[in-house]
């Protein structure tokens, strides 16, 4: 489990910000804590944020540059529970994430097959959905 740093506890306050560009800010500085409890909860109302899909765009984005198994459940069931437009922003965050770095590809993969072995349904199909999005021919 990760350890928090000091700005941890202010990006959790920042995550209900009425600013969109704090809510993202708070994204990016939560997801690397994707495996601690407090963070998987805000990071998952990022990534579902009714006001804007910036916010949504770009904790996806922070959560898969980060990587992890943690990372990329989030990101799964976010791509269930998401309307059609809001799981377009899960995607393109993802896919804008590999772009930067695609030595994020593999492990992002490897993670969501990992997940595709999940008892929740949920995880499984988002994880699926993942996979699809990042195929060779898919990207």
């Amino acid at each position: 489990m990760s350890e928090p740093g000091n700005g941890w506890a202010a990006a959790l306050t920042e995550a209900a910000h009425p600013s969109w560009s704090r809510r993202a800010g708070a994204g990016r500085a939560l997801a690397p804590h994707a495996d601690v409890p407090e963070a998987a909860r805000a990071l998952a109302a990022l990534l579902l944020d009714a006001e804007d899909t910036a916010v949504t765009r770009r904790t996806a984005h922070a959560l898969t540059r980060a990587g992890g198994v943690a990372a990329a459940r989030l990101l799964s069931v976010a791509v269930t529970e998401a309307d059609d437009n809001q799981a377009d922003w899960i995607r393109t965050g993802v896919q804008d994430a590999l772009e930067d770095r695609p030595t994020g590809v593999p492990a992002l993969r490897a993670a969501c097959r990992q997940l595709t072995r999940s008892p929740e349904e949920a995880v499984r199909r988002g994880a699926g959905a993942i996979l699809a999005w990042t195929e060779p021919t898919g990207r």
